[in-house]
């Protein structure tokens, strides 16, 4: 019988064999995105023993370096954690050794600053408030640390959560010129770019959470939630955020805004993402006694509700007040209204009263102002003793020449609020706290019980991103300028999913709102029109890097 096939000599078979190990070794290697991986995915590839919570942080490590001091200069960081490597390396320890402390163990978080910290300051976004080293961590960060989540970095905010010295609810144009903030700064952090468009602010106030996360700075990051400051920077940094029902999650530790509003919030890329941070931080606080309110309301594992075909037989308010500001966000409003439909959800078209829809502006600032004198009072007393101890302290030194103060409208802001906020003994105060906020609920709730609705939807923001510097001169709001704090004034969860991007290359994002405690509902709705539709879109201004993706 004759042999066909060539002879190879020794050295060629050793090459064959190299290239088919070599060619084995790729076909069989592993990788991960850092960019796209959800929780699930990163803790897939840990339990295989392959990748590393240390490979992890060093990829978002190397994602801060190049763009937020250097390249576009995003600007979201206060404080980088200088231990985050070595407490990577911890958590990699401990998975090794057999203790695994749940589904966060070794993920990279970023705190908006306004969360205390025992080993990072926490300013609020002040220059006045820098160095400051609280006593302990939040309620919420201790838990979040306990799980095994790694506190990469504080990050900006619009100082004193934007509402503390503003000049909301204004008429005088003069005043509202004056008392301008530019959209997405702090005198502690100075101005955070929007990652989609760098002549575009992030919101506030939560808007140097929305923007690392949306350029991919850590795998989720926390906001916190007065008149829309979880929600605002997730819609114009096109990323995934959770307002909770009041009272879900624990305020001690967070600085104060209005504490009957206030409220922490998760920002991620992904509803599995918010799901998993929100099953570990939920809990009673005794030292809030708001989250009595969440007794027997929360439920184990929030991810067990995440499936595809959720949206079939829902009925669903679609909210069209706030509707008719930007050709582009309502053309993409009424394709997710559509997308709704296609999914098997009933849509009913709905109005808020109009006297909910004024009168929560009034009530909503008055409230605001007088908890906000008060309450950030109460605050800076747990604070060392070179740092402000009231609010007219904050008053005094902003305006203070000597401080060197780095924003003359922030400083007006707050000379404004300190002459119009109420005491909080004050019986218009107390109207608007006690029935004011009960008017307001109870309309909202009529409309969601005549519907008999499951959620209510909206465009988060009525317009795309704003310019940092404004292009029209300063005018009062009006009731339909924003949605936003309808669920604030009713203590109601809102939960926002990517929805689009305008022709101008800017994100737009849907809202599920939702009655007290319906997280789980408005989280199922929400990742089925995610999966539906996959609508994240990275930004331009921070694309890949070649370390995003770890092969293992």
């Amino acid at each position: 019988m004759n042999n066909h096939f060539p002879k190879f000599n020794t050295a060629t078979k050793i090459l064959a064999a190299s290239i088919a190990f070599a060619l084995g070794t790729f076909v069989s290697a592993e990788t991960i995105n850092i960019e796209t991986a959800t929780i699930a995915d990163l803790n897939k590839a840990f339990a295989g023993g392959k990748l590393t919570s240390e490979q992890v942080v060093e990829a978002y490590l190397k994602r801060i370096e190049a763009y937020d001091s250097k390249g576009p200069s995003i600007h979201s960081v206060i404080t980088l954690n200088p231990e985050a490597i070595a407490l990577a390396k911890t958590m990699d320890a401990e998975r090794k050794s057999g203790k695994l402390r749940g589904p966060l163990h070794g993920i990279p978080v970023v705190l908006k600053d306004n969360y205390d910290t025992f080993d990072m300051p926490t300013t609020g976004g002040s220059q006045l408030m820098e160095g400051s080293l609280p006593p302990d961590d939040a309620f919420v960060v201790k838990k979040l640390r306990a799980a095994g989540a790694i506190i990469l970095a504080k990050v900006n905010l619009s100082e004193w959560a934007g509402g503390g010295g503003s000049v909301s609810g204004a008429t005088d144009p003069a005043v509202l010129t004056a008392g301008a903030v530019p959209n997405g700064s702090s005198t502690a952090g100075g101005q955070t770019l929007n990652p989609h468009d760098l002549t575009r602010g992030p919101a506030g106030s939560s808007g140097g959470t929305g923007a690392s996360i949306s350029a991919a700075f850590a795998q989720f990051g926390m906001g916190t939630d007065t008149g829309g400051s979880v929600r605002g920077p997730s819609s114009v940094n096109g990323i995934v955020g959770l307002k909770p029902t009041h009272g879900l999650l624990s305020r001690d530790g967070i600085i104060p805004l209005a504490l009957s509003f206030d409220t922490g919030g998760p920002m991620a890329r992904s509803v599995y993402d918010i799901a998993v941070a929100l099953n570990v931080m939920t809990g009673i606080d005794p030292a809030d006694a708001a989250t009595k309110k969440s007794s027997g309301k929360t439920i184990p594992d929030y991810t067990t509700v995440l499936k595809t075909g959720s949206l079939k037989g829902a009925r669903i308010g679609v909210a069209r007040d706030f509707t008719g500001k930007n050709p582009e966000v309502d053309r993409i409003f009424d394709e997710s209204v559509a997308t709704l439909t296609k999914l098997g959800a009933t849509v009913v078209d709905v109005k808020f009263p109009t006297y909910m829809l004024e009168g929560r502006m009034d009530i909503y600032n008055v409230i605001m102002a007088a908890e906000f004198k008060s309450q950030i009072t109460d605050y800076l007393k747990t604070t060392g003793p070179k740092y402000p101890k009231t609010f007219d302290d904050l008053v005094r030194l902003s305006n203070d020449p000597k401080t060197k103060y780095r924003s003359p409208e922030k400083a007006y802001a707050l000379k404004y609020t300190a002459s119009i906020a109420l005491d909080m003994t004050d019986p218009i105060y107390l109207a608007a706290r006690n029935e004011g906020l009960t008017l307001l609920t109870k309309a909202v709730t009529g409309v969601m019980t005549n519907n008999k609705l499951d959620a209510i939807v909206y465009p988060t923001n009525t317009v795309p991103a704003s310019p940092i510097k404004p292009t029209t001169p300063a005018k009062p709001r009006t009731p339909t300028d924003s949605p936003s704090n309808v669920a604030n004034v009713t203590g109601f969860p809102d939960l926002i999913i990517p929805a689009g991007i305008t022709k101008e290359g800017l994100p737009v994002t849907l809202s599920f709102f939702g009655p007290a405690f319906s997280e789980a509902k408005l989280l199922a709705y929400g990742y089925d029109f995610e999966q539906s539709t996959k609508l994240l879109k990275l930004p331009k201004n921070t694309p890949a890097l070649p370390s995003d993706v770890i092969t293992f």
